[in-house]
């Protein structure tokens, strides 16, 4: 059962130090007995993120533009300030 808790805690982006309390554990013990659990729920607030973000970046307006932005800058280090490439 603590284990199915951790992965839906972390899931919905519940730090450590908070999911430590609920369990009555230090993030050490935490870290070392349920790290599948932090990383599978890491994970699934991490796609349920860019699922949204891809959804705004879809539309047509200011919204979707700085959605893209966002995931230009964030994914693939893109900066609006950065010289153009050399031809």
């Amino acid at each position: 059962m603590s284990r199915r808790l951790v992965e839906v805690l972390a899931g919905s982006a519940i730090s450590q130090a908070e999911i430590c309390a609920v369990l009555g554990i230090d993030k050490k013990t935490l870290r070392r007995h349920y790290r599948r659990e932090l990383d599978r729920g890491a994970a699934r607030v991490e796609a349920e993120l860019v699922g949204n973000l891809l959804r705004l970046a879809n539309g047509n307006d200011g919204t979707a533009l700085r959605a893209v932005m966002f995931a230009l800058r964030c994914r693939f280090g893109w900066s609006e300030f950065a010289p153009p490439p050399s031809r």
